[in-house]
C-alpha cells in the first residue's frame, strides 16, 4: 500500500452505526470528593477507578444510563471518543475526521463545544471548535455545529444540543461526548431556594462523608431550603437521584428507549418506601422552611423529613442516644460579617455540647478558625470548593457535657444575634 493510499484511508470519516461493546467512560466529580463518589459507583456495580477530578471505567450503554440515574456526587458523565496529540491545526483536522461523531450526533442535530486549552501549541479555543465543527458537518449530514467554543458549562433547561467537551493539555487532546445534558445536581426537585443554596451533589457528599448509617436520626439545625436533608432522605430510601429527569444519552442514535426504561425500573425497584430513621431540619427563616417543605414534596420525601421554624438555641433532637448533625453553617464573605459569623459558630458549638453529647457532627467549613469556635474536636475529611470558594468537610464526635462544663456562649451574644449571621450569597 502506498503512502498516499494509507493517508486517504486514515482521513476517511468514520460512520458509526452502533455503539461499541465497551466505551471509555468518565464521571466528573468535584476535586476532593472522588473517594465518596467511588464508593457509590461501586455500589451501583460500576467497575470504576478514581482519577483526579472523577471516576473512569470501561462500560456499556447500560452502565452510562445507570451512572446518570444513580450517582449522587458526580456532576457529569462523559464518553471519551478520542485522545490524540495535535501540535498543529493540520493534525487536529486529520484526527477530527476520524472521530465517530455519528455515534452521538443525529442528522440535523445541533452541536456545541466546550473547549479548554492549557500549555498547548493550540491555545485558541474558538479555532479548535471551528475545526472540530467542520469535522462534524462532514461526518453527519445536516448537523448544525457551532464554530465557537461555549463558555457555558451548563446547558439551559431547553438546550437539547449535543455537547462535546474538548480538553487540550500539553498538546494532548481529549474529545468527550456529554451523556448527561444538564449537570447532574439538577435533580428536578429544587425550584424553591433560600439564600446561598448548596448544590445537591455537594450536599450528598456531606451526607456520605458523615458516615451516616441511614437509620439513626439525622438533624440539620440550619437547613435552609432543605437540600442536605432531602439528599439524605433519597439516599436512605435508596432512590435514584436522577429518577425525575432525562439525560442527553436518551437522544443518542442507537440508544434504545427500552434500555433506559429497563435501567430506570431496575434501580427504582431497589428503593425503599420510606427512610428508616428520623430526619429533622430547622431554620429561623420561615421562608426557607417553606421552601424546604416544597422541595421535599417535589422530591417525593415529604413524609421522611420534618421541618420546623426556630433558632439554633431551640434545636430539637429526636430521642436517641446517638445521631448525626450534618449542616452547612453560614461562613460569610462580605465585609463586616466576620465577627457575627464567629459568634454563630460559637453558639452552634455551645448548643451541640449541651444537647448532643455523643452525636457525630459533620460540617462544611471555610477554615480552621471557625472550626475552633465550636470547641468540638474535628478532623478534615475532605477538601473541595463551593461556588469557587475553598472549603473543607470536617467531622467529629461531640464530647460529653462533663468534658465541657466550663463552656459558655461568647459574651454578649444572644441566640438571635448568632442565628442572624448570613452566609455567602454563592449560586448553587
Amino acid at each position: 500500500m502506498t503512502q498516499r493510499q494509507r493517508h486517504s484511508r486514515s482521513a476517511k470519516p468514520v460512520q458509526a452505526t452502533r455503539a461499541p461493546t465497551r466505551l471509555d467512560c468518565f464521571a466528573a466529580v468535584a476535586p476532593g470528593l472522588e473517594p465518596f463518589a467511588l464508593a457509590e459507583a461501586r455500589a451501583l456495580g460500576l467497575p470504576a477507578r478514581a482519577e483526579e477530578g472523577g471516576l473512569a471505567w470501561s462500560g456499556d450503554l447500560r452502565s452510562i444510563v445507570a451512572a446518570n440515574l444513580g450517582l449522587r456526587i458526580a456532576s457529569r458523565v462523559l464518553v471519551r471518543l478520542a485522545q490524540f496529540e495535535a501540535r498543529t491545526f493540520v493534525d487536529l483536522e486529520k484526527f477530527g475526521r476520524r472521530i465517530p461523531w455519528s455515534l452521538v450526533v443525529t442528522p440535523g442535530a445541533t452541536v456545541r463545544f466546550r473547549v479548554t486549552c492549557r500549555k498547548s501549541r493550540l491555545y485558541h479555543s474558538d479555532a479548535v471548535a471551528q475545526r472540530l465543527a467542520e469535522a462534524v458537518r462532514r461526518s453527519v449530514p445536516g448537523a448544525h455545529a457551532e464554530a465557537r467554543a461555549s463558555d457555558d458549562d451548563e446547558p439551559t433547561e431547553r438546550d437539547d444540543a449535543v455537547l462535546f467537551v474538548v480538553r487540550f493539555n500539553h498538546d494532548r487532546c481529549t474529545v468527550s461526548a456529554d451523556t448527561s445534558g444538564e449537570l447532574l445536581h439538577r435533580r428536578g426537585y429544587r425550584q424553591a431556594t433560600a439564600k446561598a443554596p448548596l448544590r445537591e451533589t455537594l450536599a450528598a457528599a456531606l451526607v456520605a462523608a458523615s458516615g451516616w448509617d441511614g437509620a439513626s436520626p439525622l438533624v440539620d439545625p440550619m437547613c435552609g431550603s432543605g437540600t442536605i436533608l432531602i439528599e439524605a432522605a433519597l439516599a436512605a430510601r435508596r432512590a435514584p437521584p436522577g429518577a425525575r429527569r432525562e439525560f442527553a444519552i436518551e437522544r443518542w442514535p442507537g440508544v434504545p428507549a427500552e434500555l433506559v426504561r429497563t435501567v430506570r425500573s431496575e434501580l427504582g425497584a431497589l428503593s425503599r418506601p420510606s427512610a428508616p430513621g428520623p430526619i429533622v431540619g430547622s431554620d429561623r427563616d420561615a421562608g426557607a422552611i417553606e421552601a424546604a417543605r416544597e422541595n421535599a414534596q417535589r422530591a417525593g420525601v415529604a413524609t421522611d423529613a420534618e421541618f420546623a421554624v426556630h433558632a439554633i438555641s431551640a434545636m430539637r433532637l429526636p430521642d436517641a442516644e446517638r445521631g448525626w448533625i450534618v449542616s452547612n453553617p453560614p461562613f460569610g464573605v462580605r465585609v463586616g460579617e466576620a465577627s457575627r459569623v464567629r459568634d454563630l459558630w460559637a453558639q452552634l458549638g455551645h448548643v451541640l455540647r449541651r444537647r448532643a453529647p455523643g452525636w457525630r457532627v459533620t460540617l462544611l467549613s471555610p477554615d480552621a478558625a471557625l472550626e475552633r469556635q465550636l470547641r468540638i474536636p474535628t478532623e478534615v475529611v475532605a477538601r473541595t470548593t463551593n461556588g469557587g470558594i475553598p472549603v473543607r468537610i470536617v467531622s467529629g464526635v461531640v464530647p460529653g457535657s462533663h468534658l465541657v462544663s466550663d463552656a459558655s456562649p461568647r459574651p454578649g451574644v444572644s441566640d438571635e444575634d448568632a442565628d442572624g449571621a448570613n452566609g455567602p450569597d454563592v449560586p448553587g
